[in-house]
């Protein structure tokens, strides 16, 4: 399966990025905005195109050409402000969706965050970038698409322990970047986890075993 990841330059994209290309079932492509970046994914042998999430639907369509599933990791980062969370989180989701429809590109992976659905969850400070997720996420959930909307906790670069919790509604808690990486690589052909959405944080479960039982 040749996989576009939207976002690879990010920190869980570079993790997903390594394991597809160590991986004897995919192959990945690096979709990415800066020139700057290519010489990283060339060291890995990794094919990459640039494409900026803030250009046309077309465009991403372009990109994605040959691909048989796209993964999502994109995010506009702590530092900026309202407006670029929702030209990237949300719009440019939603144009990456629409490019997944023109091309056939079936099989979608969103990573969102978690409580996402719940507003009752989202303070003051961080509510542009749930309202931004959860649209996103409704905007995957209705297109048709063959989804999958992960959903992690706090985020940290701690290793990873191949270890999770997952389910609809979890509270709060941390996970490693590396395991989220490992968490999309095991929900990219399995079954389980077509057309569902989850929460993940570290657990004790192995991961292919806690999505078995979504």
């Amino acid at each position: 399966m040749k996989v576009l990841i939207v976002g690879a330059n990010g920190q869980i994209g570079r993790h997903l990025v390594q394991l597809l290309s160590e991986s004897q079932e995919h192959t990945p492509k690096a979709m990415i905005r800066l020139e700057e970046q290519i010489s990283y994914f060339n060291s890995l042998g990794v094919e990459s195109v640039l494409t900026s999430l803030e250009g046309s639907a077309d465009e991403i369509a372009d990109a994605m050409e040959g691909c048989d599933a796209v993964v999502f990791t994109a995010g506009s980062g702590g530092a900026t402000g309202a407006d670029k969370t929702l030209l990237i989180d949300l719009d440019g989701a939603a144009k990456t969706i629409k490019a997944a429809e023109q091309t056939g590109t079936e099989r979608f992976l969103m990573v969102s965050a978690i409580h996402a659905d719940r507003r009752e969850m989202w303070g003051e400070d961080i509510a542009p970038y749930y309202v931004a997720k959860h649209h996103a996420d409704n905007i995957l959930r209705a297109s048709g698409l063959v989804y999958t909307i992960v959903r992690p906790g706090l985020l940290t670069n701690d290793p990873g322990t191949g270890r999770i919790r997952a389910t609809e509604n979890l509270d709060s808690g941390p996970i490693p970047r590396e395991d989220v990486a490992q968490v999309l690589l095991h929900c990219l052909d399995n079954e389980h986890v077509f057309n569902k959405t989850f929460e993940i944080i570290s657990g004790d479960d192995e991961i292919e075993e806690a999505l078995d039982r979504l």
